[in-house]
This record gives C-alpha cells, structure tokens and sequence, in this order.
C-alpha cells in the first residue's frame, strides 16, 4: 500500500467508501495497535476516548485492539520497572520518569513507577480473548489492564491481576482460557505478523482503512481524522 502525506495524516492512494451504521450514524471503525506496557499508548487511548465523547453523537464507533510487543525478550517472571528503566535508559532514566509523570498528570493519571514489568504476551491472549466477546468489553479491558499496570503498580504477567481485570468488565471465562498457554497464542502471533510488522512504534492507529496515525495524538488529532474519514 502506497502512502501521502495530508496535515500529518497517512492516507493511501486507495480507499473504500465510510459505511453507515444501523443507527444512521457514519461509522468510524478504528483498528489501534499497542501494547500493553507502553505509556504512550495509554496516554494516546486517554486522548482517543475524549475525542469519541465529544463526538459520538455524529458518529458510530468500531475499535479494535491489536497487540505489539515492545520487547520480545522481556522475561515472564517479573523484574522491577526501576531496575529495568536504569538499564535501558542510564543517566536518562530520571528524566524520562519526571517527564512522563508530567504527561500523566496532563490527562489526570498518577504514573506509579513502583511494581514489576516483563512479558506482555499473556496480556495480548487476553485482549484477544475479551474481543471475542465485543469490542466495547474489549475496549474496557484495555482501560483495565492500563490503569493498573500505570497507576497502581501492578504487574503486567500477573495471573491474578489479568483475571481480575477481566471481572471487572465482564469478560466471562478468562481464568480458564489464560490457563492453556497455548489458548489465543497462534491468533496473537498472526496479528503481531499482520498489525505489527510494518509499523516501529506504538500506539499506532489506522482509521477505516485509511488514515493513520501514531504517536500519543492529542484529542484534536484524532477529530481531524475522523472528520477527513467521514467525509472521504
């Protein structure tokens, strides 16, 4: 796929024509690739969810969750998130922390450096496994996973806390299906190939097929988007 560039937007040189939705509505379908331990990602989510609010009562909304990893050798056993920061970044380390928990303060989040990280694949089974039940279930597992992987230091490959946070938003099953390691692997492994391959960071967001986006875009950004997509 070919691309140009339009007020920072990607658009192909091909498109299909924005559907309507049952409601009358124009459908904005939003496919959104993240992953699981990147704060821009939920910065970005932050920022999506408020231009959805203050525009929904032009448009239908489709979201789907893809995931991305970071990194691909991140251990499954938890490592402390300071420990980790130290040795990716060095000296920078403490700036980068003091920046990004400014960042959060700006769309009214704590960003809690305390827990572990590592592995976030068994977080994408998950992710898959909610939009299997809906995309909205899935939307608001995300949300889960984020805020307390962020704000409450917990850890991303904890069992317990991927479980939890599908109770919460009513993703039946989840124990269950997180509990065969080989459950949704094939079907995250295809979207990490398919999703992932092209693009070198997250979040990355592509807007009914034709406009896309990365980056931590504030809500404006993503109102343009779906204005050109609506009218397109």
């Amino acid at each position: 796929m070919r691309l140009y560039y339009f007020n920072n937007l990607q658009i192909p040189l091909f498109s299909r024509s924005t559907r309507m939705s049952s409601s009358g509505k124009k459908l904005i379908q939003i496919d959104i690739t993240s992953d699981s331990v990147c704060p821009w990602c939920y910065v970005g989510k932050k920022n999506l969810d408020k231009a959805i609010a203050s525009s929904n009562h032009k448009y239908s909304f489709e979201m789907k969750w893809h995931p991305f990893l970071l990194d691909p050798s991140a251990p499954k056993e938890g490592v402390a998130k300071k420990e980790i920061f130290e040795k990716k970044f060095g000296p920078r380390a403490q700036q980068i922390t003091a920046r990004m928990k400014e960042v959060f303060e700006g769309v009214g989040m704590d960003y809690d450096v305390s827990g572990l990280t590592g592995s976030s694949v068994e977080s994408h089974r998950l992710i898959y496994f909610a939009g299997k039940q809906g995309q909205d279930k899935q939307h608001q597992l995300v949300e889960e996973l984020f805020h307390g992987y962020f704000t409450q230091g917990r850890y991303i490959g904890d069992r317990e806390f991927l479980v939890e946070s599908a109770k919460k938003v009513g993703v039946e099953g989840a124990e269950e299906f997180l509990a065969n390691p080989n459950n949704g692997m094939k079907e995250v492994n295809e979207e990490l190939k398919k999703f992932s391959s092209n693009i070198n960071g997250v979040p990355h967001y592509v807007i009914n097929g034709k406009y896309q986006l990365s980056g931590g875009q504030p809500p404006e950004a993503f109102l343009r988007a779906f204005q050109s997509a609506a009218s397109s």
